[in-house]
């Protein structure tokens, strides 16, 4: 999903969030054993443009294939439980009745992952920041930042979309919603409400994670977790453990994650189990947020971005600053759920909003959304937009192999990446 045209204004998409790498959260995915072979397309949004890539997981290498257009820039995306569909929400970025936003779903080629429009594109009410599907793949759920909110629409069953579902005119959507997930149980969603920080002229808007309960498309108030009534808790991505009652949640300004447990219901607990550190210096967060996050297939390990966009003036020019540009891994103790930081990858790149897993749990490749540009001994040199592959090791840390620099010209951000398993 992409923000209001975000960097630190509003945030992630090169999409492949959360959730996602879309396939990293399944309890089904292998857990990387060497020999074993996966057939992969990755998808990397430019601006309104959608590439798709072959992934060689044995090689670590991405060779481009195809690329469509979206009417406006992509803002993410979400496959079909089937990986035969992918449904991708679109936006100019403009609130109000300037505003242009829709999801169109694509065909998704079995042998080379290209795309084909499926069926006809529906129209939403205002920029999506996110949509993900449901278990069975009969519903898409879309979300909304300004204003929050969140609808749900029929799949059809050759997998074009149909129409909204009626909900309650009661549901409590927060401030600036920012991701929807839901629960593998299929009964429940949570979306993920940012809220605001304070600025000069206005007070916080205080974050929260809205749990609903999920029927057939349809959406009940369950709960409203906001520890300390919300205020300093700017909550922006959530993974659920593969196999264990466990919910890890980035929090964006504060530059944190935190460990929810789920609880029958079903919902979450009130409080966090655990708050860790996401930066490898703790004490230097100015310029810094955290972005999207995944837990590993294996549910082992966990990986969140970390972006650092603050910069300094050198020779008239606005360079990056000793900021972090990180994915940060962590190991999870699996019968208390608790992860401990063993690893902060620099991602040879700047503000990687969204990253992906294979499904294998092989390889992760980040979307570093900006060119910037950096301080190289007294020179100034472009710091190009990128996706940036690295292999993940039997530990869980990261080594970097290579990287795709990407053409952002005309003002485009690499806002959103993602991979699918192709049958």
């Amino acid at each position: 999903m992409r923000f209001f045209r975000s960097r630190g204004k509003v945030i992630s998409l090169l999409w492949l969030s959360a959730a996602v790498a879309f396939t990293a959260t399944s309890a089904g995915a292998q857990t990387g054993a060497p020999g074993a072979k996966t057939r992969v397309a990755l998808y990397a949004a430019v601006g309104p443009e959608l590439k798709t890539y072959s992934v060689d997981v044995e090689s670590a290498t991405l060779v481009e294939q195809a690329s469509v257009k979206l009417p406006q820039d992509v803002q993410e995306a979400w496959p079909h439980p089937s990986s035969r569909y992918l449904y991708v929400t679109w936006s100019n970025n403009k609130a109000g009745t300037a505003g242009r936003h829709g999801v169109t779903a694509f065909r998704i080629d079995p042998a080379t992952g290209a795309l084909q429009p499926h069926g006809r594109p529906i129209s939403i009410p205002a920029r999506s920041v996110f949509i993900t599907v449901d278990i069975p793949g009969d519903h898409l759920l879309v979300a909304y930042n300004v204003p929050s909110g969140l609808t749900v629409h029929r799949i059809k069953a050759d997998g074009t979309l149909g129409a909204a579902v009626p909900q309650a005119a009661d549901l409590d959507f927060g401030v600036y919603a920012h991701q929807v997930r839901m629960d593998p149980s299929n009964r429940m969603v949570i979306l993920i409400t940012r809220g605001n920080g304070p600025t000069a002229t206005r007070p916080e808007d205080p974050g929260a994670l809205k749990v609903f309960g999920y029927k057939d498309g349809v959406l009940t108030n369950r709960a409203s977790i906001a520890p300390g009534g919300g205020y300093n808790f700017q909550p922006r991505h959530l993974d659920f453990h593969p196999t264990r009652p466990f919910v890890y949640i980035t929090l964006e300004r504060q530059n944190k994650l935190q460990v929810y447990r789920k609880l029958d219901g079903p919902s979450l607990s009130s409080a966090p189990l655990f708050t860790k550190e996401t930066l490898a210096d703790p004490s230097r967060t100015a310029g810094q947020s955290t972005s999207t996050i995944h837990v590993h297939p294996n549910g082992r390990f966990l990986y969140l971005g970390n972006r650092g966009d603050g910069t300094v003036d050198f020779r008239g020019k606005r360079v990056l600053g000793v900021v972090e540009n990180s994915i940060a891994v962590y190991s999870i103790n699996q019968e208390t759920g608790e992860p401990t930081l063993i690893q902060n990858a620099d991602t040879r790149g700047a503000h990687p909003r969204t990253f992906a897993i294979d499904p294998s749990g092989r390889l992760l490749v980040v979307a570093n959304m900006l060119r910037a540009l950096v301080r190289d001994g007294e020179e100034v040199r472009p710091l190009p937009a990128a996706l940036s592959v690295f292999r993940i090791g039997r530990d869980g840390k990261l080594q970097f192999m290579r990287k795709y620099d990407q053409d952002t010209s005309g003002g485009r951000d690499l806002f959103w990446t993602g991979m699918v398993k192709l049958p």
